[in-house]
C-alpha cells in the first residue's frame, strides 16, 4: 500500500508552525494530485495546500484549529484503491480503523515520521496464510490493527522532539503531551526538562554528550533532516533575558509574529558575521525617466516605483557576483542557480518577504507589476507558498517611511541584504563637463546600505558590487 503523507509545509524562512483552519476533503474523498486539500493559517500567510500525489484520503491525523511545527505530518494518501481508511476525530478514543469489506490487513500503523522503522514491501499474494511465519504476521496484523490511533499519534513526534529526547536521555513515553492524544510538542519537552524531568544517569548523559557532538571540524551531514531541523540542532533556541518589572510599567506578551521574527532575528545574527558598506546614489536620471514614462505606464494600469527601479538593476547584477547571490552550507559555498529578489513588505504590525522569482528574466514595467501585486496579496495574506520562498538576495525600504539609512539583518539562508534609505533632495557639489568648473546644485540621492555574510563575501566584493549599482542607476538605460 503506497501510503503518501502531507506535511506541514515550511510557509516562510521565520515561520516555524501553522494553524490547521480547515478541511477541504474528507477521510475517504478521493484526490486528485495538485488539488487542495486542506487550509492553513500562519500569522504572515493563509494558504491551500494542494494534494502530492492523486489518490484517496486515507488518514488524518491534525484536526481544525490546531497548530503543529512545521514537517509535521498532517494527513496520509493512499494512492491504491481499497485501502485501509482511519478516522480521527476529536474525541478521545474515537479513532477507529475502518476497513473494506475485502481488506483483511487494516490501516498501515506507521510511516516515515513515526518512532520506528517505514512501512516494509507488502509480501506477494499467498505468501503468508499457508506457513507458520504467515499466521505470526497475520497475528501481528491483527494486533496492530487493534491498536488505537490515540496510542499511534501518542508515539509520534517530530524530528526536533525526538532529537531533544534522545540528547537528554528522555523517553518521550514519559512527557506529558499537550497535543492531539497526548502527542509531545516541542514546547512539552522543554518544560519538562526545565522542571527536572530529565533525571538521567551521568554515564547515560555523558553518552549521550559524546554521541551527539559532531569531531571538530566536522560538519552536520546534509540529507539527515529538513533545513529547519538542522538550524534548530545547530544553533540551538532562544533564549531572551529577564529584565524586572516597575511597578509603572505594562508587559504584553508577545504575539507569535513578532516572537518567531524576534528568534529569527537572534539567530541570523548569531550565525552570520555581518559587515556593513555603505553607498550613496543620485536618483536623477530615475527619476526624468519615471516622470517621461509615467503616463505611458499609467495607460497600461502599472505604477513603477523607485523600488522597481532598484529590483531591476540588482536582478542585472547579482549574476556577475555570485558570492552575493549564494550562501554558506556547512564548509560548502551554494551559488544559487536563480535570481530570486525578496521584497520586504510592512504587515504593520510584522513584516514578510515575498519573493520575486528569476526577477533577471523580468523587464522594468514587468518587475513594476510583480511588486504592487505581491505587496497587495502580502497585506491580504493570500500569498502561495512558494511565493515566500526561495529568495536568494533580498532588499528593504525603510526609507519609504523617511528612515535615511538603515542596517538589516540578513535572512537566513542568503548572503547579503540591501537596505534603501529615503530619496530626498539634497544640495550637491557639481562639475560642468564643459569647463570642469564646480557649482552647488540639488539633486535626489539616496543613501544604501549593504548588509553581507563576511564568510562569503569579502569587503572589496561588497564595494564593487554597490560601485556598479550606483553607475546603472545614475546612468539608467532607457530600454530597460
Amino acid at each position: 500500500m503506497a501510503r503518501i503523507e502531507v506535511a506541514m509545509p515550511q510557509m516562510g524562512e521565520s515561520i516555524a508552525e501553522g494553524t490547521v483552519s480547515k478541511w477541504l476533503k474528507q477521510v475517504g474523498d478521493p484526490v486528485e494530485r495538485d488539488e487542495p486539500i486542506l487550509e492553513i493559517s500562519t500569522d504572515k500567510v493563509d494558504a491551500e495546500i494542494p494534494s502530492p500525489e492523486s489518490g484517496t484520503l486515507v488518514e488524518v491525523s491534525i484536526q481544525e484549529g490546531e497548530t503543529v511545527e512545521v514537517g509535521t505530518v498532517v494527513a496520509f494518501i493512499d494512492t491504491e484503491a481499497g485501502a485501509a481508511i482511519t478516522v480521527t476525530t476529536g474525541e478521545a478514543g474515537a479513532p477507529t480503523p475502518v476497513a473494506d469489506a475485502d481488506d483483511s490487513i487494516g490501516a498501515s500503523e506507521g510511516s516515515q515520521s513515526d518512532v520506528g522503522p517505514p512501512d516494509a514491501p507488502a509480501e506477494p499474494v499467498g505468501a503468508s496464510s499457508s506457513s507458520p511465519d504467515g499466521h505470526a504476521a497475520q497475528a501481528a496484523s491483527r494486533e496492530s490493527a487493534s491498536a488505537t490511533a490515540e496510542e499511534r499519534i501518542q508515539t509520534r513526534a517530530t524530528p526536533v522532539v525526538r532529537k531533544i529526547a534522545a540528547e537528554y536521555g528522555i523517553s518521550i513515553a514519559d512527557v506529558p503531551g499537550s497535543g492531539q492524544a497526548g502527542r509531545v510538542t516541542k514546547r512539552d519537552i522543554l518544560d519538562f526538562i526545565e522542571n527536572g524531568g530529565a533525571k538521567t544517569s551521568t554515564a547515560a548523559s555523558a553518552s549521550s554528550s559524546v554521541a551527539a557532538t559532531p569531531p571538530t571540524g566536522s560538519t552536520v551531514p546534509m540529507g539527515s533532516g529538513s533545513s529547519s531541523e538542522l538550524w534548530a540542532a545547530f544553533y540551538g533556541d532562544v533564549q531572551h533575558p529577564e529584565f524586572p518589572m516597575r511597578a509603572e510599567d505594562q508587559v504584553e506578551p508577545m504575539d507569535k509574529i513578532r516572537r518567531l521574527t524576534a528568534e529569527h532575528m537572534v539567530l541570523a545574527k548569531r550565525v552570520a558575521p555581518h559587515v556593513h558598506s555603505f553607498i550613496e546614489i543620485d536618483f536623477s536620471r530615475v527619476d526624468h525617466h519615471r516622470v517621461a514614462h509615467k503616463a505611458e505606464w499609467a495607460d497600461q494600469g502599472v505604477r513603477v516605483s523607485f523600488t522597481a527601479f532598484v529590483v531591476w538593476a540588482c536582478s542585472r547584477l547579482l549574476r556577475k557576483y555570485p558570492s552575493i547571490n549564494g550562501t554558506v552550507s556547512g564548509n560548502n559555498i551554494i551559488h544559487r542557480g536563480s535570481v530570486n529578489v525578496g521584497i520586504a513588505v510592512d504587515l504593520d504590525p510584522g513584516l514578510i518577504v515575498p519573493a520575486i522569482h528569476a526577477a533577471d528574466e523580468l523587464g522594468l514595467v514587468g518587475i513594476g507589476k510583480k511588486i504592487i501585486d505581491l505587496a497587495e496579496r502580502a497585506r491580504s495574506r493570500k500569498l502561495a507558498p512558494a511565493e515566500i520562498q526561495g529568495a536568494t538576495f533580498s532588499i528593504t525600504n525603510p526609507g519609504v517611511l523617511g528612515t535615511l539609512v538603515g542596517m538589516p539583518i540578513i535572512p537566513k539562508g542568503t548572503a547579503a541584504i540591501l537596505g534603501t534609505g529615503a530619496i530626498e533632495k539634497r544640495a550637491v557639489v557639481v562639475e560642468d563637463p564643459l569647463t570642469g568648473t564646480d557649482a552647488v546644485a540639488i539633486r535626489k540621492r539616496a543613501f544604501f546600505s549593504l548588509a553581507y555574510d563576511h564568510r562569503l563575501v569579502d569587503g572589496a566584493d561588497a564595494a564593487r558590487f554597490l560601485s556598479d549599482l550606483k553607475a546603472l542607476l545614475e546612468d539608467f538605460p532607457e530600454d530597460a
